[in-house]
């Protein structure tokens, strides 16, 4: 579904990916795990359009991504919910759901998404008139990941959704990250939570310093002594 081969993406003179080559297949959940400053949320920039690759190839079902604009990439079925949330504050939280269906044009099929995520959010369902600034950090990064799934996405970004999050609404996003895949949703994870993200996850990418040191199944590096001792603690 999602190929990227040899990206490289500077920041002014900083070089902040190296070559970075990965792929997302129909129906995974796939993570991208390291330390701060390691590259993640850059890759996810890089596919959403919001950097330009300086060198490489970002495929989407065959598309080239790395000549689209941000909103070319969103109606191409590409969506993300970003780090920090980023929710409209001074917009209710029904018109935060609505714009994230603004550049859709099966508007006919707008009402039955919006109640799909009413049902995966059922704490959203009970403040659609409340200011989405007065909402607590959990019911943000709910509404976060629902905005970015009423634009009726195939492959959904998530940018550390579990962070600053009590434990609690750790398991329960987690939880509605893997309800949201089993409906169809190919889901791209960058995530700080590497234990969580692993164990979510069917393959899993380590960065470090803008590059891909390592690559297998999340079983697998959630065993690998490396990956435990740097990421997990142990």
């Amino acid at each position: 579904m999602l190929t990227l081969q040899g990206v490289d993406v500077f920041y002014g003179a900083i070089h902040a990916l190296h070559g970075i080559s990965l792929n997302v297949e129909a129906g995974e959940i796939v993570t991208l795990i390291g330390s701060n400053g390691a590259g993640k949320s850059t890759t996810l920039r890089a596919i959403s359009g919001l950097v330009r690759p300086r060198a490489g190839v970002i495929q989407f079902e065959g598309r080239d991504l790395a000549r689209m604009r941000p909103h070319q990439v969103v109606t191409s079925g590409i969506s993300q919910s970003p780090e920090g949330r980023r929710v409209f504050a001074n917009l209710t939280v029904r018109e935060n759901l609505d714009l994230g269906a603004y550049s859709r044009r099966d508007r006919a099929a707008v009402p039955k998404d919006f109640e799909e995520v009413m049902e995966l959010f059922p704490r959203l369902k009970e403040r659609l008139g409340q200011q989405a600034g007065t909402l607590s950090g959990g019911e943000q990064q709910m509404l976060a990941i629902g905005r970015a799934l009423m634009a009726r996405p195939r492959l959904l970004l998530l940018d550390e959704p579990s962070l600053g999050l009590a434990p609690f609404l750790v398991t329960e996003i987690f939880r509605i990250i893997r309800e949201v895949n089993r409906r169809g949703t190919t889901v791209l994870l960058v995530e700080q939570n590497a234990h969580m993200a692993l164990e979510t996850a069917q393959r899993g990418y380590v960065l470090e310093t803008g590059r891909v040191v390592l690559a297998d199944e999340g079983r697998a590096l959630l065993a690998n002594p490396e990956v435990r001792k740097a990421y997990l603690g142990e």
